[in-house]
């Protein structure tokens, strides 16, 4: 029976696992989850704060028990288990309409008529749905890639097989290269979202099979709008994952960063083959190069720090960033200084994960922005994906894809007083700044 003190322990070293399988590489992810214990996973599971990612991971390869807390935890969205939203949800939908059975009889569907009905009704998922419902022939994966692949499904044909098709793995990754077809259309980043809210896939692999390569960059940086769509929680790792594809082939090279958006347009390949591309200095192929207003806004979202300017406030800037090592003696009087220097723009999300002390509150964005009701319902969503790209950047120059050195940090996390840098400088180090064995 572990004491009082051993189990606020693992409930606090889960919480801060928790925040760094935000910034962590799948394999770092995968390695860490095999590390916990028991206790600690039990508390990682029940984690507000537990990313998408680490929750497909765990449901993929985790154990009985690992699901069921999951299926407890009440901020785990859309995946499908009892009680969450999921396919079931569809399930209780009424069965075909008149006009549908008009047109498209009682069934049950050869393959070949079933991806016919697909195609004719696909522009959205409701009639797809309710056609997957209907009777028809088992779907052959292969077949139905194969097909996908000389003329792309339309975007809710393949959301409605994402949900309801029963497919395996790779047949998910083949649906969403869309390489033959239009780079855009109707709602096409439903498919790509819908896979990582159901549990199918995680970032990294829709980074690595989404195609063309500008939907990819434009996941990385969604546009507000209406419908599905990423929560920021889910923006901010959609943003992790594209930069590490594209960090360690282009680097801080201005240069590339400024030909990415220019040849992404007419890339018909993943981003992973377009980084490829341009890091080796092949030239595009002629008529290649074309501007795209949103590309060009999504790269600057996603490339490096260009050195701009000092943000004004001079000595208001060194009074707020001093503050941030000095923390007052309530958490509501920091998070009110702390959001009010972000509204007089003297202090940035950037800022604030480099130089807040413990290191464990910088990477905890309701411990300066506060807890107001629920992840995704920050007023400061700038200053959230700047806090993210930031504390990536600093994860990935001082620990890269050590499994080791990943979890040296997270052990150091739960006690150490300092900002992040200085923790990652002791680890890196080798000087253990935790008190645990």
């Amino acid at each position: 029976m572990a004491t009082a003190e051993e189990d606020r322990a693992s409930r606090r070293l889960a919480w801060c696992v928790a925040h760094l399988l935000r910034h962590a590489p799948q394999h770092v992810v995968t390695d860490l989850l095999h590390r916990l214990d028991d206790t600690t996973r039990k508390y990682l599971c029940r984690d507000q704060w537990l990313p998408a990612s680490a929750v497909t991971l765990l449901l993929r390869h985790g154990t009985d028990a690992d699901r069921n807390w999951i299926a407890r935890n009440p901020h785990v969205v859309g995946r499908p288990l009892p009680g969450l939203p999921g396919p079931a949800r569809y399930a209780a939908r009424p069965g075909p309409s008149p006009e549908l059975l008009r047109e498209a009889g009682p069934g049950p569907f050869a393959p070949a008529e079933l991806i016919t009905l697909l195609r004719r009704h696909g522009r959205r998922p409701r009639i797809p749905l309710t056609l997957l419902r209907m009777p028809h022939q088992l779907l052959d994966p292969e077949q139905l890639v194969r097909e996908h692949a000389r003329a792309p499904l339309p975007a809710g044909a393949v959301e409605a097989l994402l949900l309801v098709g029963a497919l395996p793995r790779q047949a998910c990754l083949g649906l969403l290269d869309a390489r033959a077809g239009d780079t855009y259309g109707r709602h096409w980043w439903r498919p790509a979202v819908r896979a990582v809210r159901t549990g199918l896939l995680t970032c990294d692999e829709l980074v690595s099979c989404v195609a063309p390569a500008s939907r990819t960059l434009l996941l990385g940086h969604l546009p507000v709008g209406h419908g599905l769509r990423w929560t920021l929680p889910e923006q901010a790792e959609m943003q992790s994952a594209v930069q590490r594809a594209l960090r360690p082939l282009l680097g801080d090279d201005p240069r590339l960063w400024a030909e990415l958006p220019r040849r992404a347009p007419a890339f018909r390949g993943t981003l992973p083959e377009l980084a490829a591309a341009l890091a080796s200095g092949a030239p595009p192929a002629p008529g290649a190069v074309r501007h795209d207003p949103a590309l060009a806004r999504a790269v600057r979202h996603l490339a490096p720090d260009p050195g701009t300017a000092e943000p004004t406030g001079e000595w208001e800037r060194e009074l707020a960033l001093v503050s941030l090592a000095v923390p007052m003696e309530t958490v509501d009087e920091d998070v009110r200084w702390v959001r009010d220097c972000l509204d007089r723009s003297l202090l940035t999300g950037a800022d604030v994960v480099r130089h807040k002390v413990p290191a464990c509150w910088a990477l905890d964005e309701d411990q300066w922005l506060g807890d107001i009701g629920h992840p995704d319902r920050h007023d400061h969503p700038a200053a959230v994906l700047a806090a993210r790209a930031e504390a990536d950047r600093l994860f990935d120059e001082a620990l890269g894809d050590d499994p080791r050195a990943w979890w040296r940090a997270a052990r150091a996390l739960p006690d150490f007083a300092g900002t992040l840098p200085e923790l990652l400088a002791r680890v890196t180090d080798g000087d253990s700044v935790s008190n645990r064995p």
